[in-house]
């Protein structure tokens, strides 16, 4: 679960690995020190989902201590909680704009499960909107995605965004924030330093075809390590 009582200055940066497949790919992952791992249900675009029996199964397999994610693109509470009891993640990340009232049910009816709200950092608007969700959820993920678009990206794009956005969203909300959009072993430790963020969010930088690269994956999490806030 996400720590409410943190601060960057006693408090390394945490690493969420996204995308997961596979138990292998999730004991990987937290096997080379990840605190989070994600899992990608239904999506309007990108790669990545798997079902939701699959996340399941992972799910059952992750360690206590462990934050598992489930990336949803539902925007009602009926459907978010539906997907919630059957995959049992700790964790919702909310990866569209949902209605007030859907966070005020899932609090309702999931007490004790974390809600992250995904803010896709397209201009000065996302900081707006960080703060508008701010009071309804547990930490702000910042992403790349464009939900504009007819087809909306929500996630998975491999893109960097401007990382000053994100540097004044994490300033001022006074929530968690997670960095995620393109990050990878060579810009992370960058990022970091720039942002200053709660945790950051990988997918395809420590992945190779499409798998989770172990290699990749140790660089990664050994550049997080090395800084020191």
């Amino acid at each position: 679960m996400i720590n409410h009582a943190y601060s960057v200055r006693t408090m390394k940066t945490r690493v969420k690995i996204c995308c997961i497949r596979t138990i292998d790919e999730a004991r990987l992952a937290i096997r080379c020190g990840a605190s989070a791992i994600g899992f990608v249900s239904a999506m309007p675009s990108g790669a990545g989902p798997i079902s939701e029996d699959l996340i399941a199964e992972i799910a059952a397999d992750v360690p206590p201590g462990v934050s598992s994610f489930l990336l949803t693109s539902k925007q009602d509470a009926d459907s978010i909680i539906a997907q919630q009891r059957k995959t049992r993640v700790n964790t919702l990340q909310l990866v569209d704009a949902v209605p007030i009232n859907t966070y005020q049910e899932l609090r309702r009816i999931l007490p004790g499960i974390g809600i992250v709200q995904v803010i896709h950092v397209l201009d000065d608007d996302a900081l707006r909107e960080a703060q508008s969700v701010a009071p309804y959820v547990d930490a702000i993920l910042l992403d790349s995605g464009n939900p504009r678009l007819p087809v909306k990206e929500l996630g998975g794009t491999g893109r960097t965004h401007d990382w000053r956005i994100s540097r004044r969203i994490r300033d001022e909300i006074g929530l968690p924030v997670f960095l995620a959009g393109g990050l990878n072993p060579g810009n992370v430790a960058k990022a970091i330093r720039q942002v200053c963020p709660y945790a950051v969010d990988v997918c395809s930088g420590v992945r190779t075809d499409g798998r989770l690269d172990e290699e990749k994956l140790s660089r990664f999490i050994r550049e997080v390590e090395t800084i020191a806030l």
